[in-house]
């Protein structure tokens, strides 16, 4: 969802949206929680009232790989991702592994 689409559903759906708000973490920054937020967003639609701890710890694994460079098991990465779509994130931080550094270092 891009900005304007996600003021667009907040107007339209304003108790899904306080509901939402309901989610964010006391540690997350704006920045991260605006990009959760929108993950969030553009997939509640797709998980029902029982299912939602389920849609929070998807937003959860999306927003740590992107902000702290969490890694998971690639299938459930690439779900996250697909979720993610269209979801952009300004300067967002680059990780590199290990032995991505070693391989830089030997050149």
């Amino acid at each position: 969802m891009a900005e304007g689409d996600i003021e667009d559903f907040i107007e339209q759906n304003r108790h899904l949206a306080e509901l939402v708000d309901t989610f964010r973490g006391l540690s997350e920054s704006e920045k991260q929680w605006k990009a959760r937020r929108a993950f969030l967003f553009r997939n509640i639609n797709d998980f029902e009232d029982p299912h939602i701890d389920h849609l929070l710890a998807l937003s959860m694994v999306w927003a740590n790989n992107v902000f702290l460079g969490c890694r998971y098991n690639p299938d459930l990465l690439e779900k996250v991702k697909e979720m993610a779509e269209g979801i952009v994130v300004e300067d967002a931080p680059i990780f590199r592994t290990r032995d991505e550094i070693m391989k830089n270092q030997k050149r």
